[in-house]
């Protein structure tokens, strides 16, 4: 880089010296034509066509003064040598253009700086001393014959002389120390300037990166909400690209309501900031996330310029959020559940024995016969219930031993196909690798997870339709239990209520059975996702950790 300013400095030199040349040499020429005198005009033609080829041999070699500073030096003397030979012209002594010397000097200390600048003025100092001397003593002189001794002018006195003479040359020295300094205080500055460019620079990578970097969004608009910038966490976050976002309002890329807007301002103007959720349809296909923003004002130094806006996607801490409060709720219900089993169960069974030995002692007619199966029926689908809430709350724990996932699979499409659930027009495949897969857990558990999401499967698929059981290899430490269905679909805003006890569509279950999967899963640190099209059917994926860790 400094090779590259090196070389426009001197290329700037070159154009300068050329025009400032043409216009001195120039105008003392045409004043010699327009008033003749001793001088012939011919010194300042010669003047002129060498200043030309030394222009000419300057730019022809100005890409070699990196390599060859010597060619700079070369051109200094060049030009303190034209000016000296136009002063000699000129009148020497009582030349009114002696101050010219200090177009060299200023040049070496731009190009060379201290030391170009006292190079130029000790070989101005030299010239000049020279010049003085000729015409004083014009034997000593090389300078004293032919054209090249001058016009006749009136010389002042030798201690005149002298003392011109000195003044020049303290000048010469005093504008190369000047300007030598201010030329070393530029430079010295422009260092510390580049440095501090430099350092600035880095500062805002490292800022861009530290934005970049960021997982949550980062928007700055106008006041105007007009978008200035858009971090690669807001790209990732709405699928917007950057330059698309920069220059369009910030509730067009958001897709923020007029009344979203209107709330955050006011907010910002009474209360301050206050977080705001809102769903966003992702506009390149993958679905509906859960945004939560906060918004503050944009202080500059100059004043508020705008605002900022930061946001995330929540939609997985939303998640487990209610999964929480399902958590939270269904612990609540387990806990009632052995109150309602001491409670219930037992005068229940004592109703149920009762009834029982009355309708076998006593003479009943055909209507009290048909009343007490009613009361005994009834009995016994409240004993279910009660029991289903005993699994619930407290899962009996067997033995975790290991087995092959395929053959549970399997068994429970076998009691599947022999269930009152299943009807002609079902059909049942399990869909499972050909080599064995080996799992560590209660299988009673794991059949129990299947046969609940089987059964439901079935209930949702009335007309008939094709129920597949899944089980696929262990892969990044999870092994995936699926359950396929035709049926109806789940709604999407149903879908997180699935788990709450009681939930259940169908008319027959106790709305307890996806709870109980739930539980059971979460006892062994797994997950369960639910995927479902309205009219094509529900795929529901069992993620459970290779190595289960069961809960106490």
């Amino acid at each position: 880089m400094f090779d590259t300013e090196l070389r426009r400095k001197v290329a700037w030199l070159i154009t300068v010296r050329a025009i400032i040349g043409t216009a001195l040499l120039g105008s003392a020429t045409f004043m010699h034509v327009a008033a003749p005198t001793r001088i012939s005009v011919d010194p300042f033609f010669l003047l002129i066509g060498l200043l030309y080829a030394l222009t000419i041999v300057y730019a022809l070699v100005l890409k070699q003064v990196d390599e060859r500073r010597w060619l700079i030096d070369l051109q200094l003397v060049g030009d303190a040598v034209i000016v000296s030979v136009f002063i000699y012209f000129t009148g020497g002594v009582a030349s009114y253009f002696a101050s010219l010397y200090a177009l060299p000097i200023a040049a070496g200390s731009v190009v060379r700086f201290r030391r170009g600048a006292l190079l130029v003025a000790m070989l101005s100092a030299v010239l000049y001393v020279q010049i003085v001397a000729s015409q004083y003593m014009p034997a000593t002189s090389v300078m004293s014959h032919g054209w090249m001794s001058g016009q006749s002018v009136d010389l002042p006195q030798t201690p005149v002389a002298v003392f011109i003479s000195v003044l020049n040359v303290l000048g010469f020295f005093a504008i190369a120390l000047l300007s030598g300094s201010l030329a070393e205080g530029v430079r010295t500055t422009g260092v510390q300037l580049e440095k501090a460019s430099s350092q600035i620079a880095d500062l805002q990578a490292l800022n861009q990166h530290v934005i970049d970097s960021l997982s949550s969004g980062l928007a700055t608009t106008d006041v105007e909400l007009r978008i200035l910038t858009f971090n690669r966490g807001a790209e990732a976050i709405t699928g917007v690209p950057f330059r698309s976002a920069v220059g369009r309002r910030v509730d067009e890329v958001l897709q923020l309501s007029w009344p979203t807007i209107e709330e955050i301002r006011h907010d910002l103007r009474i209360v301050g900031t206050r977080r705001h959720e809102f769903m966003y349809h992702q506009t390149d296909g993958r679905g509906d996330i859960e945004i939560g923003l906060g918004v503050a004002h944009l202080e500059t130094p100059g004043g508020r310029a705008g605002y900022l806006f930061t946001f995330q996607d929540v939609t997985t801490i939303k998640k487990l959020e209610r999964d929480a409060a399902i958590q939270q709720r269904l612990a609540a219900i387990g806990q009632m559940a052995a109150g309602i089993a001491h409670e219930i169960r037992n005068p229940l069974a004592s109703m149920s024995g009762s009834i029982q030995i009355l309708r076998e002692d006593l003479p009943l007619t055909s209507e009290q016969e048909q009343l007490m199966d009613i009361v005994l029926r009834e009995s016994d689908r409240l004993n279910t219930t009660i029991r289903s809430f005993l699994d619930y709350a407290r899962p009996q724990r067997f033995a975790v031993k290991r087995f092959d996932i395929r053959r549970a699979l399997s068994d429970t499409a076998l009691l599947l196909r022999n269930s009152s659930d299943l009807h002609e027009r079902h059909a049942i495949a399990v869909d499972v690798p050909e080599s064995e897969v080996w799992y560590e857990a209660d299988e009673g558990q794991i059949k129990q997870i299947v046969w609940n999401l089987a059964t439901n499967g079935l209930r949702a698929m009335p007309d008939g339709g094709r129920l597949q059981l899944g089980a696929a290899e262990p892969s990044a430490g999870w092994i995936v239990l699926t359950v396929v269905d035709e049926g109806a679909g789940i709604p999407q805003r149903e879908i997180s209520e699935l788990f709450q006890p009681f939930h259940g569509s169908f008319t027959k279950g106790s709305g307890l059975g996806l709870a109980i999967v739930h539980r059971i899963v979460a006892d062994y640190n797994g997950t369960i996702e639910f995927r479902s099209e309205a009219g094509k059917g529900t795929t529901v994926a069992v993620r459970l950790p290779a190595r289960s860790v069961v809960a106490a």
